[in-house]
């Protein structure tokens, strides 16, 4: 593939190069890093559009601060690569995401550019005063500066930060990155807010910051930024929200103005004494008309052709998971209108879309408010209603507070439909869904399944619809299934019982989720060894089918236990029962196969389960060397 021509991109290695650059060439080197994003991630794929807004933003940032020195947070960090790019890592930008290449977020480890690593919203300004703090109680920092996006500022922790910063009334900078755009288009009212700030207002007009901001400003700005404190109000004191928080707020500018934004970010850079939000507007996927035009911004994209825009998909030889649970969701609903969707800004990330287009009145989406999410969806089951709330395994941690005590302690049947489980591939260790198995299977009350192929994702969705006992879980993994055989409607299952798929009398392979496939070919692996095997597929992690678990345990030389979770889950659970009722004194051998006690860092998913030790020949030698078999696998060389 031809490389873009990027002359003045070619001179710069680390951000102080910048500051060797006239205000012409940084508009230069800008058109350059866009260049470079769009040409890198056409070959590697990852998060486009969110990179391609904040282009202009990050050359004035590093064109105006003294990174590293100066901390720079990303919030989210998806789009961080025109960050990488001038941070001396862009002869590494085309491994973005890549196994053993550069990550597709921030990442401490990485580099010391990235001094706060990032992959899950709304963080930045709580890291920021942190840092704000080091700096003023003698720690070697400088300047801290947060950027974050309207559809990360919804969520309640970056309100709680802006709060305790304004009242620190601490040197801070907050770029507020309003693109009007998070994963899907953002909802509530703060959008409606931060649009409404700058609806009638033209760009460039801007609010003083402190007294006599005005007379650092350039001619043409100078008077507009005496209008904006009457312009840009939206409380009663004539202020903003931001100032009524303790902050001083300037904008709307244009967040693709070079002149707007080095003008602004050296006023507030010379100038400021305390916290700082400038509120900076923006194009999700500017330069870039593909990306311009698309629904989703090209936020996440595979590889593709820069020409045309069209991305090179593999063509699924199943269908998804994701794309099963959206579908089956909307056939339950469509028979019984108590069934409610609930979202935390992902509504196509997890098939909550598919509701939506049949039944918009149906689904609900929050924004990035997971803690909100979980409580909503209980209030609305108090009334009777059947909630179903879909938001990835990594997201629901930090919605756990609400689970335990707003859904749990109460007993309310809200069901929670939890994607990307397991490991999750280029994401890496951020995004992978290895602690909701054990997060949610301790809890009073709450039952837990995991869809071992699409065809159970289909029953376990039908079961949840009709269970009303109490809350209910069900796991699925990100990418396509297993290819099996769909029924037209799933069937409930009897909640706790497991299935039996491979009947044999050696050893059992007692699978809980989507590994079913690799325990089948463990199995296939061990046969061919002369070890007659038994495989189960678990469904519940709570209520554990005990009376599988014992008979396997009784007929069997040794029993493995497989999940694509982390230690502490299934495996766990079914050791405390079996020792409890004495199994271990007979003499059982058992083995339980978990994700390993550490993160693993992204690589595709079948790479990462070779990382986890958990492929089918590892279980099948786990197996072998369990039951006291001497043999040979044909991978183990």
């Amino acid at each position: 593939m031809t490389r873009p021509h990027t002359p003045i991109l070619d001179r710069v290695d680390q951000p102080a190069d910048l500051k060797c650059l006239s205000d012409a060439e940084l508009s230069q080197l800008a058109d350059d890093v866009r260049a470079e994003v769009i040409s890198a991630v056409s070959e590697t794929g990852g998060h486009l559009g969110s990179s391609l807004g904040v282009v202009e933003l990050t050359v004035a940032l590093h064109a105006v601060f003294n990174a590293p020195i100066d901390k720079l947070v990303w919030d989210v960090g998806h789009q961080c690569y025109p960050h990488k790019i001038l941070t001396g890592r862009r002869d590494r930008i085309r491994t973005l995401r890549q196994e053993n290449g550069l990550s597709g977020f921030t990442k401490r480890s990485e580099s010391n550019y990235d001094p706060f690593g990032a992959a899950h919203s709304s963080t930045s300004i709580s890291a920021a005063l942190g840092f704000a703090v080091g700096r003023d109680m003698g720690q070697p920092t400088g300047d801290a500066i947060a950027v974050i996006g309207d559809g990360s500022i919804s969520a309640g922790m970056a309100y709680e930060a802006l709060n305790n910063a304004g009242a620190e009334g601490r040197r801070l900078f907050v770029i507020l990155n309003d693109n009007e755009m998070s994963i899907a288009p953002p909802v509530g009212a703060m959008s409606s807010y931060l649009s409404g700030l700058y609806a009638n207002t033209p760009l460039g007009l801007f609010k003083d910051m402190a007294e006599g901001f005005e007379a650092t400003l350039p001619g043409p700005l100078r008077d507009g930024a005496k209008r904006a404190r009457q312009l840009v109000t939206a409380v009663p004191s004539g202020g903003t929200l931001f100032e009524e928080l303790g902050f001083s707020y300037i904008g709307p500018i244009d967040g693709h103005d070079m002149g707007q934004l080095l003008s602004v970010l050296r006023a507030a850079k010379t100038r400021s004494t305390g916290p700082v939000l400038i509120h900076c507007c923006t194009t999700k996927g500017k330069g870039y008309k593909p990306a311009e035009n698309s629904a989703d911004k090209y936020h996440g994209v595979a590889k593709f052709d820069v020409v045309s825009g069209t991305q090179h998909k593999a063509k699924p030889n199943a269908p998804s998971y994701t794309s099963v649970f959206g579908n089956a969701l909307t056939f339950e609903a469509q028979h019984d209108n108590k069934i409610v969707g609930v979202t935390a800004a992902m509504p196509s990330g997890t098939g909550i879309n598919i509701l939506a287009d049949a039944l918009p009145k149906r689904v609900f989406d929050v924004g990035i408010a997971e803690q909100h999410a979980v409580t909503f969806a209980a209030g609305m089951a108090a009334t009777g209603l059947k909630p179903f709330c879909a938001i990835y395994s990594t997201f629901l941690q930090r919605g756990y507070d609400q689970i335990v005590h707003d859904v749990a302690l109460q007993n309310l049947p809200v069901r929670f439909a939890i994607d990307r489980a397991g490991l999750v591939g280029a994401d890496g260790a951020t995004h992978a869904g290895s602690f909701d198995i054990a997060y949610m299977a301790n809890l009073p009350n709450m039952t837990v399944m995991a869809a071992s192929d699409e065809a159970e994702l289909m029953h376990m969705v039908r079961t949840a619809a009709e269970y009303d006992d109490g809350p209910i879980a069900f796991r699925f993994p990100r990418g396509e299934g297993r290819g099996v055989d769909m029924p037209e409607r799933g069937h409930v299952i009897e909640i706790g019982k497991g299935r039996i798929v491979r009947e044999g009398h050696d050893v059992a392979i007692l699978s809980f989720g989507a590994h079913l496939g690799e325990c089948l070919i463990a199995a296939e692996e061990l046969e061919a060894n002369g070890v007659s095997t038994t495989v189960a597929d678990a469904r519940f992690a709570k209520p554990l089918d005990r009376g599988l678990i014992h008979q396997l345990a009784r007929h069997h030389k040794a029993l493995i236990t497989v999940e694509q979770g982390a230690k502490g889950g299934f495996g766990a659970m079914v050791l405390h029962d079996l020792a409890n009722q004495g199994a271990f004194d007979r003499g059982l051998s058992v083995r339980t196969m978990t994700l390993p006690d550490r993160f693993i860092d992204h690589a595709s998913p079948a790479a990462m389960y070779v990382d986890a030790g958990l492929t089918a020949v590892d279980i099948a030698a786990t197996a072998m060397q369990a039951a006291g078999v001497i043999g040979k696998l044909p991978h183990l060389g």
